[in-house]
């Protein structure tokens, strides 16, 4: 989508175990309470994709607990309400989860209601992550959290477990990814906005405002490439 002085495409690149993601999603809220032509497409970008992916980055279990619980401190000073909770993550048994079981979660919220439903299914399942600290692994967790939201829960779990149902969620997600490799977003949060215009990081919210009334005013924005 090219970008004009008229309308606002943002697809927004995450992951539910990213904890910057979490400080800008409200912002994006915010956004389009703000802007309410903007449109918000999501797309899911799996840091971890597997449990073997995080030793792999990190040397073992535990010094990925440790190393990405100091990430949760960082994007906690950044987060506006400060919900992260990296010291009650740190007492909790279970191994710290990988991207694939919430991002299929996601996709499914997705299938059934839309990007509403994506959003709402992505905060609910990020503050259950990052702020509960809750095993987002947990099959019990991920349906609780579509429960909450008001999805069908037999749906949910049906596609989750079943072959066809894993198999149309995880095609979702293979999407997305190849979208990231064309945009060449290797990092979330990421904003592409109108399919050119690329903003990494968790920016704060004036920040992006302010480009957004570039693109509105000008039809191109300053300090995204």
């Amino acid at each position: 989508m090219e970008g004009n002085n008229s309308s606002i495409q943002i697809e927004f690149f995450h992951d539910v175990l990213c904890a910057w993601c979490y400080a800008l999603s409200p912002r994006i809220r915010k956004l389009v309470q703000e802007f309410p032509d903007i449109k918000v497409i999501h797309r899911s970008f799996a840091l971890a994709p597997s449990q073997k992916r995080l030793e792999e980055m990190f040397g073992s279990k535990q010094d990925a607990k440790e190393e990405i619980l100091n990430h949760w401190r960082a994007a906690n000073e950044n987060d506006d309400a400060h919900r992260i909770k990296a010291e009650v993550m740190l007492t909790k048994s279970f191994d710290y989860p990988y991207s694939l079981p919430p991002l299929m979660a996601c996709k499914e919220a997705e299938l059934q209601g839309g990007q509403e439903s994506h959003w709402n299914y992505f905060d609910r399942i990020q503050r259950a992550h990052l702020t509960e600290c809750l095993n987002v692994n947990d099959m019990d967790v991920l349906i609780q959290c579509a429960a909450d939201i008001g999805l069908d829960v037999q749906k949910f779990k049906d596609d989750l477990i079943s072959t066809e149902g894993k198999k149309k969620l995880e095609d979702a997600l293979d999407a997305d990814n190849y979208l990231a490799r064309q945009y060449g977003v290797n990092s979330v949060p990421t904003l592409v906005i109108n399919g050119k215009w690329i903003l990494s990081g968790a920016h704060k919210y004036d920040f992006i405002k302010n480009i957004v009334e570039q693109i509105l005013e000008n039809g191109e924005p300053k300090n995204v490439y």
